[in-house]
């Protein structure tokens, strides 16, 4: 009962964007979904202290704690779209796994670019993942979380829960309609390790594609928990050391000589 105020701010939250319901804009051959889930970040964002002061800094951090709950429920839902089309999941099993190497992407596009924006090794901690909390776990426990990697870690972190769901779920629109890829494909990757994202991906998918709805849960359902179970075995063995190689590269092409080597939590307990 303590948390009346909160729990009335989402109802009102959800009504509102229920009551907006879905929007589609039609571009071109394809259609741009914007779900009630968006409307509802965007209408959050103005109730904080930031803008109208509605919910106060401990209503917000009642809220943040309350929301690896919800998403075990949502999971549980999902859960059930699995077990029907178990067959076809099986039959598609070698690419669910083969795409969790689009991880990668991160690591290819991101330690280029954050280099020469002028990163040092925040690069590393920030670009060697999407880092959800696996991998925030993992650059704290070998670099600690006051290093530049663990900076980089957060940072990227904390952008990820704010621009990540409407990201993925624009994206998953966006590539559904201008793009030959498979709806199926594009659940597929909407599983990123992320219940909130998967969940904004695969919802644009089935406004677009509703006579799919079951395959489409179950596919994104079933690659992000693959990517949680595999996607931090991902970063140890194969994205952490070629973010290294990649930033010692990146770095020499741009400053002509090699960075500082790191700093571990080894280290650090040495000195």
């Amino acid at each position: 009962m303590k948390n009346v105020k909160l729990h009335l701010l989402v109802l009102g939250l959800i009504i509102i964007s229920e009551f907006i319901g879905v929007i589609s804009i039609p571009i071109g051959i394809g259609t741009i979904v914007l779900l009630p889930m968006l409307f509802a970040m965007i209408l959050g964002v103005f109730l904080t202290p930031k803008f109208l002061n509605i919910a106060k800094q401990k209503e917000m951090d009642d809220a943040s704690s309350l929301i690896g709950l919800t998403l075990m429920l949502l999971m549980a839902k999902y859960g059930t779209n699995i077990g029907p089309t178990l067959p076809k999941i099986l039959a598609s099993s070698p690419a669910l796994i083969l795409q969790e190497f689009g991880n990668l992407g991160t690591v290819l596009f991101g330690v280029p670019i954050a280099v020469y924006i002028g990163l040092k090794r925040e690069a590393i901690g920030g670009a060697h993942s999407i880092a959800r909390e696996g991998n925030v776990a993992l650059i704290g426990e070998r670099f600690g979380l006051d290093s530049p990697e663990g900076e980089g870690v957060l940072g990227v972190y904390i952008v990820g829960t704010v621009f990540g769901t409407i990201f993925v779920g624009l994206m998953a629109s966006l590539l559904a309609a201008y793009t030959p890829l498979h709806p199926y494909s594009l659940a597929m990757a909407s599983g990123v390790g992320s219940a909130s994202m998967m969940t904004a991906g695969v919802a644009s998918l089935v406004a677009m594609f509703p006579e799919m709805e079951e395959m489409l849960t179950a596919f994104g359902a079933t690659s992000n928990m693959l990517s949680g179970l595999d996607g931090i075995y991902m970063s140890i063995w194969l994205a952490l050391p070629l973010s290294e190689r990649l930033y010692k590269k990146f770095y020499k092409l741009k400053y002509g000589e090699l960075p500082e080597p790191p700093v571990t939590r080894e280290i650090k307990e040495e000195k």
